[in-house]
């Protein structure tokens, strides 16, 4: 797997999932919509840890900076 994710595209990522574990923990979301949430929050931890989005993949995105 090619790195297709930068710096920034990762602290948005790493951002939206503490905001979405912290509106679960304070029951500002609850039922389907915490679950289908925090799954969405999961998956964007776990492609920023390893710096690769499949769908960036699928789409032809590339958002980290090429080395020259």
């Amino acid at each position: 797997m090619k790195r297709n994710m930068g710096n920034t595209d990762k602290a948005v990522r790493v951002l939206i999932a503490i905001a979405v574990a912290l509106l679960y923990y304070f029951n500002i979301i609850e039922g389907t919509l915490a679950y289908v949430l925090m799954a969405v929050a999961i998956i964007f931890l776990v492609t920023s840890l390893i710096n690769f989005c499949p769908l960036y993949k699928i789409f032809g995105i590339n958002s980290c900076k090429l080395k020259k």
